[in-house]
């Protein structure tokens, strides 16, 4: 028997399960690494994320190489072709592929003709498998991500003393909310020039003539686990200890404030979220950081993260078409061009998100799923673009946080109210505000900020349906005391603003 291994590009780490069944025999155990033009003609994706994968794929099997694996590595049109030719030319008779995390590729592998039989093995990038999730959500009337969060805490002992939370609570969320006030001291990030492989990369994506998005340079993420590794290490010693209080803010110019920027490695297996935690928490402890810049960075690792691929992994197969809303507005050209929006929050983050590919959580959330959500947007047509659009975007990560946390597609399965909002939050947590065409504080006339309009028509629309959800009781008692003839220009705002971005689709001729 030959068992060959098939890595695919987002496990790129030497522990990963197929690699790590087979190490004791790796230069008899053919391995094989394929691009695939025709998977990246499935979305127009961000030119960045194309050479941060394709460039860590080519850097990952010189690796596995030196190591003494037997690695192929092949770019064609398609994955079938290669792999029926590596198979044969090294006589396979068990292909080996760790589970991907992705549904739509496993339903690709499943509909592969293999001469040989496939073995999907449990994937161990994650802290919680599939069936370790399911264990814990079975039987419970609520998946709220606290009370997960909780259950990872206690099950690998992380930030506790014995049975309870070091510092006596879960989360410290109310100190991690600070506006950004005065002139804040962020550190730089650590970014690195393109070596040899990366610019011939950067080279081949600049030749694709198919649909892309975003800016190719300057590129300056890293694509090996040593430049992952350097990126932690920066992470935890200049930028987590004051990463708490201002995670949540958002300033003109500052395209990373003290955010870690590790997701992208961690989505590619660069980096594995137990060695991340644990970093986090060492420090903690021998550095004597603030608890709750520790506690909030490591809520979003083992807690959100891990949380948004169990239930990803959990869901049946018409959540990612769900729709609670009934939304179907198109998808905004300013999406896919930041200059054809005139408001500042919005046009800040779209262009930061084409010039690197990343925004931060609070820029995804508050800013491009709010206003999605509030103006009505289609839920599948935001998620596609989410998707396309940053360099650390998965099949499992974008569903779920899209779909569910972002947009309320799912009635509130992930979340336990709409994350809805008017401009009064952007202008408190932003300085976007300040360099706007449109004020924060008018609802209606020639300025009112469409955060306002689309806020208010919003909650009219759908009254019936949030009265369902016990947290927005009080929001909308304040509609109900809000002047019907306001409220009516409101929604007449809100109107003409879809009209007009009709017509200039129109006029553009898309």
């Amino acid at each position: 028997m030959t068992i060959g291994i098939w890595v695919l590009g987002d496990q790129l780490w030497s522990g990963q399960a197929a690699l790590q069944g087979c190490a004791d025999r790796s230069a008899q155990t053919p391995v094989i690494l394929i691009e695939s033009l025709n998977w990246v003609r499935s979305r127009p994706y961000h030119r960045q994320k194309l050479v941060l994968v394709w460039s860590a794929m080519r850097h990952f099997a010189a690796e596995l190489q030196a190591l003494g694996w037997n690695v192929t590595y092949e770019t064609a049109d398609d994955f079938a072709t290669p792999l029926y030719t590596w198979i044969a030319a090294n006589g396979i008779t068990e292909l080996r592929i760790m589970q991907p995390s992705d549904r739509p590729f496993v339903a690709h592998l499943h509909r592969l003709d293999l001469p040989c039989p496939l073995t999907l093995l449990p994937n161990n990038q994650f802290l919680w498998g599939a069936g370790e999730f399911g264990t814990w959500a079975k039987g419970k009337k609520s998946l709220l991500m606290e009370y997960f969060y909780r259950a990872g805490r206690q099950r690998l002992d992380v930030l506790m003393v014995g049975k309870q939370p070091v510092g006596g609570a879960w989360n410290f969320d109310k100190e991690n909310r600070k506006p950004p006030k005065g002139k804040l001291d962020t550190p730089a990030p650590l970014w690195f020039q393109p070596d040899e492989i990366t610019q011939t990369v950067m080279a081949e994506v600049k030749a694709l003539t198919i649909p892309l998005y975003g800016e190719l340079e300057p590129f300056r993420w890293g694509v090996t686990r040593s430049h992952a590794l350097q990126v932690l290490d920066h992470f935890i010693t200049t930028r987590l200890p004051t990463f708490g209080p201002y995670q949540d803010a958002m300033v003109t110019g500052e395209e990373t404030m003290w955010h870690a920027l590790l997701s992208p490695y961690l989505n590619l297996g660069l980096l594995h979220p137990l060695e991340v935690i644990e970093a986090s928490e060492t420090a903690y402890h021998e550095q004597e950081l603030s608890l709750n810049s520790v506690e909030g960075f490591i809520r979003q690792v083992l807690g959100w993260r891990e949380y948004m691929h169990g239930l990803y992994q959990q869901v049946d197969d018409d959540y990612f078409q769900r729709n609670w809303f009934h939304h179907t507005q198109p998808l905004p050209e300013f999406f896919w061009d930041a200059d054809k929006t005139d408001l500042n929050c919005l046009h800040q983050t779209l262009k930061q998100t084409e010039q690197m590919g990343y925004a931060h959580h609070i820029q995804r959330l508050m800013i491009l799923a709010n206003f999605s959500l509030i103006a009505g947007l289609s839920p599948q047509a935001v998620e596609n673009w989410f998707h396309s659009a940053f360099i650390d975007a998965y099949d499992w990560v974008m569903q779920t946080n899209v779909i569910g946390m972002g947009l309320f597609a799912d009635g509130g399965m992930l979340a336990s109210k709409p994350y809805a909002a008017s401009a009064n939050y952007i202008n408190k947590m932003s300085d976007y505000c300040k360099g706007c065409k449109y004020s924060p504080s008018k609802r209606t006339g020639d300025h009112a900020c469409p955060f306002n309009f689309f806020y208010w028509d919003f909650l009219a629309r759908h009254r019936d349906a949030l009265k369902s959800q016990g947290r927005m009781s009080f929001i909308l008692a304040n509609l109900d005391k809000m002047p019907a003839t306001e409220l009516q220009a409101m929604q007449q705002l809100a109107v003409e603003w879809h009209q007009r971005q009709a017509n200039e689709k129109a006029e553009s001729g898309q």
